[in-house]
């Protein structure tokens, strides 16, 4: 009886998780689907209507920019906890990283709003947005990176020594290389993380109906999730058609991420 039970238990626990997500991803790719038209990607937003092609752009620039500053550092800082992080300083890196994870993202939205848009001076802009986005996701690749180091079979090291490697030859041709599908993983969920990132972007891009002119200060830049948390409010039918549309958009693109990422992952236990 209490196997029944506590079967009957989880399965509630598992409804209660799956069916809230199954209508939210049902609901976007009805009326997302319905929305998408091939205006929105050639079109920039004008007012409440029109396309998506300045949000489209400017999230690319955004998370390709956040991943530019956040991969190297990140993996780097991996490389770092898994070789040389035995020791107390490595404990605390470890635990600064995941106290970082757990701050609310609009926090460090605030932050960036005050070092950033109005202590440098750079105002609404993409590189502030960039390195905000940055600063989210630099600590998920450096844990992905860390644990794919340490899955490394010693006999690999030993084998490298044996050779007469030296240790940074090592760190970087040996085990960096053999842990690339562990590392590429935590870079492409960093990826999605920051596709779907809303609050910090509130604080530090702005928003922009035009396309990125380059600037990299001083010129806010329009974003996907922008438009789904503003037009959503509007009681204009093509302000929701918008939102929806840019829902639509931006499952589809962290769904795609998460499924390349499975594959390097599937591959890595393959290997």
């Amino acid at each position: 009886m209490f196997n029944g039970f506590f079967a009957l238990l989880c399965v509630a626990a598992f409804a209660i998780v799956v069916v809230p997500l199954a209508d939210i991803l049902w609901m976007t790719l009805v009326k997302g689907g319905a929305a998408v038209t091939p205006t929105l990607f050639t079109q920039v937003t004008n007012g409440i209507s029109g396309g998506l092609l300045n949000a489209i752009e400017g999230t690319l620039v955004l998370s390709g920019g956040a991943l530019l500053f956040a991969a190297p550092i990140g993996v780097l800082s991996g490389v770092y906890l898994s070789e040389y992080g035995h020791g107390r300083w490595g404990g605390v890196v470890r635990f600064l990283a995941d106290v970082l994870t757990g701050v609310p993202s609009i926090v460090l939205g605030y932050f960036a709003y005050v070092t950033l848009v109005v202590g440098l001076g750079w105002q609404f802009s993409a590189l502030a947005g960039a390195i905000t986005l940055a600063i989210m996701v630099m600590p998920y690749i450096a844990r992905f990176t860390e644990l794919a180091m340490r899955q490394n079979p010693s006999s690999l090291r030993e084998a490298a020594y044996a050779l007469g490697c030296k240790e940074h030859q090592v760190v970087l041709r040996v085990l960096l290389p053999a842990a690339r599908s562990g590392v590429i993983t935590g870079v492409l969920f960093a990826l999605a993380i920051s596709v779907g990132e809303t609050a910090p972007l509130i604080y530090t891009a702005g928003w922009s109906n035009y396309l990125w002119n380059g600037r990299l200060t001083q010129e806010p830049i329009g974003y996907l999730t922008y438009v789904i948390w503003s037009f959503i409010n509007q009681p204009f039918a093509s302000a929701h058609a918008l939102a929806y549309a840019a829902a639509f958009l931006v499952v589809a693109m962290v769904l795609a991420i998460n499924l390349v990422a499975r594959a390097f992952l599937t591959s890595r236990r393959a290997f």
